[in-house]
């Protein structure tokens, strides 16, 4: 008895989790025109959504940001939560300690209590429309989720394979290359669907930080088709249905690890 009642919960769960895909999807093919409820499917397969979104959103450029801070975001932070995870996993010194803790408390602390500040730093140091400045801001914020992954993951690696590379004459860059960074996949494969999305989506950073045309990102740059006196739901859900095609593809490329390394790093850790 309780079989098919877990399974009509699940099909319920996900039932309420493709409601919005369904009506991005419905949305983004529905012409102006079309004043029929979201609900109901578009009479014909209207692609000038898609089209006009590319053109007068400029969503080539903004999709040219989004690829060059996510790409270079994601591979700092995957770079140096690794090489913070291993020393703090492996050496528990009371320094360690509290630099975990530390790491671990910044999670709590809302990235909007400190935006003021960090918008004025940003002008006092000439990295406003930038893409260094946008790309260290995000890494930054970034950085206490993976060290967290990470150590909880290198936690779960036996410390036996360190002393055999020690045997064997490896250095500890030489064990934390050759031994600890590849087993590291299944971690990496979900701090990268993570921070990738959160990047790629980010708003907030960007809409501050990121004031000119061509250099705005996907988000900010479909804000745009709604304000107080013009509203193009269409537009912009053709435009959000090009942004979110990377990432899916992205996800379904590193599927098969992402379950296992969020289980690895954060229940263990």
């Amino acid at each position: 008895m309780r079989k098919p009642v877990n399974y009509i919960i699940a099909l319920l769960i996900i039932i309420i989790h493709l409601i919005p895909f369904y009506i991005l999807f419905n949305m983004s093919f529905k012409p102006l025109e079309d004043t029929s409820s979201k609900w109901l499917p578009s009479a014909s397969m209207y692609l000038d959504n898609f089209t006009n979104a590319w053109k007068d959103a400029q969503l080539g450029q903004a999709v040219w940001n989004n690829i060059v801070i996510t790409f270079a975001a994601v591979c700092l932070v995957v770079l140096i939560g690794a090489c913070a995870a291993y020393p703090l996993s492996r050496h528990q010194t009371r320094w360690n300690r509290f630099v975990y803790m530390l790491c671990i408390s910044c999670l709590i602390v809302p990235a909007l209590t400190i935006l003021v500040p960090l918008y004025k730093f940003i002008v006092d140091i000439g990295g406003i429309n930038s893409y260094w400045a946008i790309i260290l801001t995000q890494v930054t914020f970034s950085l206490p989720m993976t060290i967290f992954l990470f150590t909880g993951f290198v936690s779960t690696v036996p410390r036996e394979l360190d002393e055999a590379g020690l045997i064997d004459g490896c250095s500890r860059y030489g064990i934390f290359l050759k031994i600890i960074l590849p087993l590291l996949k299944p971690i990496t494969a979900t701090v990268i669907i993570l921070i990738g999305v959160q990047v790629w989506n980010d708003y907030q950073f960007s809409v501050f930080f990121l004031q000119k045309k061509a250099m705005m990102t996907i988000p900010v740059t479909l804000s745009g088709f709604i304000s107080q006196f013009h509203s193009n739901v269409n537009w912009v859900a053709a435009g959000c249905f090009i942004g979110m095609m990377p990432l899916v593809a992205v996800y379904l490329f590193l599927q098969k690890y992402f379950v296992k390394g969020m289980v690895d790093g954060a229940v263990k850790g």
